[in-house]
């Protein structure tokens, strides 16, 4: 059941691969040659804590950036990363090389999904996030799949963060996440 579970998950992440072709490179390169990144609403953090951006105790909103997408700084597994959020991804997605810098150590992935990107076939395998933050927003125990760095060239973050919020809602311009 689960094996049947998991393939529909990534038949779902290859299909809005399919749809949005190159996403995740069409972001990294939009964001590289802003001049400035995609902000998170900020406000005063008292010294000594952290520094992460939100809008209050359990909520989180980001702003589009020229092109309409939500991009941020998430902490994963207490590292900050890049991540697009997409909701036509059903779980996050990251590379092989930024698993790495996770502490995810490639010899322990079992690359045994075969899927087929935009980019052409790759294998992918499933893991378990101890934890994706963005402000106070947490979540904990986040399923992902991970893609060769030819397939994915960026971090998407899916539905199964988006999923385990209270709720989550686009209003002029801003990306709501609420805990």
């Amino acid at each position: 059941m689960f094996a049947r579970s998991l393939v529909l998950v990534v038949g779902s992440v290859i299909a809005a691969a399919t749809f949005v072709p190159d996403l995740a490179t069409r972001f990294l390169e939009t964001t590289e040659k802003a001049a400035g990144e995609t902000r998170v609403e900020t406000v005063a953090v008292p010294a000594g804590q952290s520094a992460a951006r939100y809008t209050g105790n359990r909520s989180a909103v980001i702003d589009s950036d020229a092109g309409g997408h939500f991009t941020g700084f998430f902490t994963i597994n207490g590292r900050k990363e890049k991540g697009l959020v997409d909701t036509g991804a059903s779980m996050v997605a990251i590379n092989v090389s930024t698993a790495q810098r996770l502490g995810i150590d490639r010899a322990s992935l079992d690359f045994r999904y075969a899927v087929d990107t935009a980019n052409g076939k790759t294998r992918a395998a499933y893991i378990r996030l101890d934890r994706i933050e963005i402000g106070p927003v947490r979540i904990e125990n986040v399923g992902a799949m991970v893609l060769d760095d030819k397939a994915l060239s960026g971090t998407l973050i899916g539905m199964s963060f988006l999923k385990a919020l209270g709720s989550y809602k686009v209003e002029d311009g801003r990306l709501h996440l609420t805990r």
